[in-house]
């Protein structure tokens, strides 16, 4: 890895099936132990159940309110300045209940690839 600043640019943002906005700010190959991602769920809008295989998930949440659901917990609420640890192999969603964009970082240890996403959607449980 070498030292350096990673401009943000908003127009790298993306639509995905999870029904969320994605701009990946720090995902490379020469940093494989961590990826960061800026994460914008609209208001109303509840994201897909997923988990991520061999990878941490951290939530930090920057705007907005949401309730975040992971495994068989229930719902708990988020709001600016929390901070939501989600073990690997832990189905999760994250809805936004409120009148503004959800928006959080979404943190991976080790850095998030697509092969380590599940969307589990489609499964019953």
């Amino acid at each position: 890895m070498k030292p350096g600043i990673k401009k943000y640019t908003e127009k790298a943002e993306f639509y995905t099936e999870e029904k969320c906005f994605v701009n990946e700010l720090s995902n490379t190959s020469d940093d494989e132990d961590v990826s960061i991602a800026k994460i914008r769920v609209l208001p109303g809008v509840t994201t897909n159940w997923h988990r991520l295989k061999d990878t941490t998930e951290r939530y930090v949440i920057l705007a907005g309110s949401g309730i975040v659901e992971i495994s068989d917990l229930p719902g708990q609420a988020v709001c600016q300045g929390d901070v939501v640890v989600i073990p690997p192999m832990f189905r999760q969603r994250i809805t936004n209940i409120g009148k503004t964009d959800l928006i959080f970082l979404a943190v991976c240890t080790p850095r998030f690839t697509a092969d380590l996403y599940e969307d589990l959607e489609e499964r019953n449980f």
